[in-house]
């Protein structure tokens, strides 16, 4: 049975889907326009920012918000706020590429409390709540147990051209190749936190990623009984935007490998 505020975020979260997924299937027929699908994605961005926030807002008034569209929101109750991005995986939507989620969490006195990730295409619905495990359409969630880096398969999230810190991906990406069986790159932050604790990643690497990226992700692999650090020091990665996901095992095996990068 899920919580009351479970069953509000899905509810919302269904909702801002539908029109998501109506928008989803107009996308591929505008990559032959001059314009681009650019001003489309926007709209649909905003759209399904939209309806989340109002959506939550009637089950749960008072309540702050984060998004990446409207930026933040105050709200009357201090204790409580949302972290939304309607569309985590822009690119993959905007090329008709299927992976692609609407991702919200809740934070309760600045601490993860409930979340959902939901790939709109799929089917996919992957919930977690503090202290209630992690689950894929009511399905529960484990990491996968592999206990040496060199046996795993990681997500590591390339940056666009032009972002930050790309000679240390590229150095990353270089050291992970010599000990990992093989790298990928989704495109979705949110999706591959999720797929960590759905033990299809043995790890995921991500860096300049903000907070409505990853919220819901690192709640989804702690309550799948997962890990996540910056990978470069014991800090937050809520604070830094640079995360690591993992089990525990694999922890300071990643953390050893990404040290070899920086020291190149």
């Amino acid at each position: 049975m899920s919580s009351p505020i479970i069953t509000v975020m899905t509810a919302a979260v269904r909702k801002a889907a539908r029109a998501l997924q109506r928008d989803y299937g107009e996308i591929a027929f505008l990559q032959v326009s001059q314009k681009g699908p650019g001003d489309f994605v926007t709209i649909a961005d905003q759209r399904c920012d939209k309806i989340l926030r109002e959506e939550l807002s009637k089950a749960r008034p008072g309540y702050a918000f984060l998004t990446e569209e409207t930026g933040s929101v105050p709200g009357t109750d201090p204790d409580h706020r949302f972290l939304i991005d309607p569309i985590d995986g822009t690119m993959n939507f905007m090329h008709a590429v299927p992976m692609f989620a609407i991702t919200v969490a809740l934070e309760r006195k600045d601490e993860l409390v409930a979340a959902i990730t939901y790939n709109p295409v799929s089917d996919e619905m992957y919930t977690a709540e503090k202290g209630g495990g992690a689950f894929l359409n009511n399905k529960r969630l484990r990491v996968a147990q592999r206990r040496d880096i060199h046996d795993t398969l990681v997500s590591y999230e390339v940056p666009h051209r032009g972002g930050k810190d790309l000679p240390l991906s590229r150095a990353e990406i270089a050291v992970l190749q010599q000990r990992v069986v093989g790298i990928r790159s989704p495109g979705s932050a949110a999706l591959s936190l999720a797929y960590v604790a759905a033990g299809r990643f043995d790890a995921m690497i991500c860096r300049n990623i903000s907070k409505w990226d990853m919220a819901a992700g690192i709640l989804l692999v702690r309550e799948a009984g997962g890990f996540v650090s910056d990978p470069d020091s014991e800090r937050n990665p809520m604070q830094t935007g640079n995360i690591l996901a993992t089990n525990a095992d694999l922890m300071p095996q990643f953390k050893a490998a990404l040290g070899k990068a920086r020291e190149a």
